[in-house]
């Protein structure tokens, strides 16, 4: 966790930090949790892994249900098309 003056102050160094470790950098307001930041590929990451766990979980309820799923072909191609 960094206070949330180090963002104005140390811009150039924040972006380092969240680049190099690939992780969100938690910044505090007054001691307290106040933002999330992190570089644009670690959010992209993020954000196609979110998608993938909806999809998967979708999948699994459609097999919970007894509803047709899709072939191993589908979900490699899906798979592809997401993580690619």
């Amino acid at each position: 966790m960094k206070p949330s003056a180090t963002i104005r102050k140390n811009y150039n160094k924040i972006a380092a930090l969240c680049k190099s470790s690939g992780e969100p950098v938690n910044l505090t307001k007054n001691g307290k949790g106040d933002l999330v930041v992190m570089d644009i590929e670690t959010f992209t990451r993020r954000e196609k892994m979110l998608k993938l766990w909806e999809e998967l979980l979708a999948v699994e309820e459609d097999r919970l249900a007894g509803r047709m799923g899709v072939t191993p072909d589908e979900l490699d191609k899906y798979f592809d098309d997401i993580i690619l």
